[in-house]
């Protein structure tokens, strides 16, 4: 491909995912699997400009003056790459798959542009919605600038070793064999980051199940539930399973994990996923969303009051992993966020039936914002004098170096800080 074709295949996904809203990585994977003439430097470089715009977007719009995804794209290949507004606008000379040549309107925005100064306000050089400002400033306070910036940055690829089919050690020997270089993870025991892109799910240690796929600070939310072998777990809102299998593991396969969702097919996943894995103690439970208010939850006949630990992953705005996922800061709605608020508080309600006393309620988030965090804990303990909050440090492996966080009973991860995705972990205990 050529340079201008590159960037209107760039132009294409990025209005497809403006009209559609749909998620950036399904629209980019159903335009590489569509565009077979593109070769793997094509495929990088389209993805690259995509996210870039993606990520800079308020930055752009502010510079240009507009928001079409072609003056975006422009804009991002003129001041994010530095390519400057000439050779940016030579791209597009109307030549066959380049951009048409540009209107008079769109060439004096694009020579006129510039990035926002440093006294621009923190929303628009720091990327993410306005009404968005207070719930970030709250919980971030002085350290909101380096932990929004951090937000704009791409994450690192992280992998959790199976403790059932081997060593950290072991699993980064098998690795280098495949010619894939990682380092430990500062925090995480079981955890490895990679020095460099490498296709996971091509490498056999993947595929025997000796690697998994999973960010650090998933991995800390795992280790802080406390889960020992023997117990009866609930992973509440399981998903594909990630959590469950670290759980699993972490169980040396005794006791029993009951993986729950209300989505037929992402519950699908877990099974075939929990073979190569080698977990024998998972089985999956479908729940409809919502139980008759005092009524009995049929969905866990034979399980309330009697589960050790419940961990409640919950449905939430996924700020936190906004540097894996950046077209979601464009896609959350403040109706979109009140929704999830209203979930958090039906599965926590709905997780604490199945605590048996002495057992333990984990709830988590990968979200920053306090009204999905803090208020949602402050909000359940009084309706639920049944249950006291527990300091995570108490929670908290020995032989584990404890992660930089903020003061207080629930342990908040970032990625300035702690150099994870944003989690939030409340643990509970009820009372015996």
């Amino acid at each position: 491909m050529t340079p201008g074709a590159r960037l209107q295949a760039a132009i294409d996904i990025l209005s497809t995912i403006a009209e559609t809203r749909h998620p950036a990585d399904r629209v980019v994977d159903g335009w590489a699997r569509a565009s077979r003439f593109a070769g793997s430097k094509d495929r990088a470089a389209v993805s690259e400009l995509v996210y870039s715009v993606l990520r800079h977007r308020a930055e752009l719009a502010s510079a240009l003056g507009h928001e079409t995804p072609r003056l975006l794209a422009l804009g991002a290949v003129a001041l994010i790459e530095g390519q400057g507004p000439a050779n940016a606008m030579a791209l597009a000379d109307g030549s066959r798959h380049a951009p048409a040549a540009l209107a008079p309107e769109e060439a004096t925005a694009l020579k006129t542009a510039a990035l926002p100064p440093a006294d621009a306000p923190a929303h628009v050089r720091l990327n993410y919605p306005e009404w968005l400002h207070a719930e970030f400033d709250r919980a971030l306070g002085t350290d909101l600038e380096a932990e929004m910036a951090a937000l704009m940055e791409r994450a690192p690829t992280d992998l959790r070793v199976n403790l059932l089919k081997g060593t950290r050690e072991e699993a980064q020997a098998a690795l280098v064999a495949e010619k894939v270089e990682t380092e430990p993870c500062p925090l995480s025991p079981w955890g490895l980051r990679l020095k460099a892109r490498a296709n996971i799910s091509g490498l056999k240690a993947f595929r025997d199940g000796l690697v998994e796929l999973q960010d650090e600070g998933s991995q800390l939310a795992c280790l802080i539930t406390g889960a020992v072998p023997g117990e009866q777990v609930v992973d509440l809102c399981a998903g594909g399973g990630g959590k469950s299998l670290a759980l699993a593991a972490l169980m040396d396969n005794r006791g029993q994990i009951h993986a729950c969702d209300t989505d037929r097919r992402r519950l699908a996943r877990l099974m075939p996923r929990a073979q190569r894995a080698g977990t024998r103690n998972i089985q999956t439970r479908f729940i409809k969303p919502h139980i008759l208010p005092g009524g009995p939850d049929i969905d866990f006949e034979g399980l309330e009051g009697r589960a050790d630990c419940v961990l409640v992953d919950a449905p939430c705005s996924g700020t936190g992993a906004w540097r894996r996922n950046p077209d979601a800061r464009w896609r959350l709605t403040p109706e979109l966020l009140d929704s999830y608020r209203v979930t958090q508080a039906e599965v926590l309600a709905r997780g604490a039936r199945l605590v048996r006393p002495g057992g333990r309620l984990v709830y988590v988030t990968c979200s920053m914002l306090p009204s999905e965090n803090e208020d949602r804990i402050v909000a359940f303990l009084a309706q639920h004098d049944e249950f006291d909050a527990v300091q995570w440090q108490s929670r908290w492996p020995e032989n584990a170096p404890p992660p930089a966080a903020p003061p207080g009973a629930a342990l908040r991860l970032s990625p300035a800080r702690s150099g994870t995705d944003g989690f939030f972990v409340a643990i509970m205990q009820r009372k015996t």
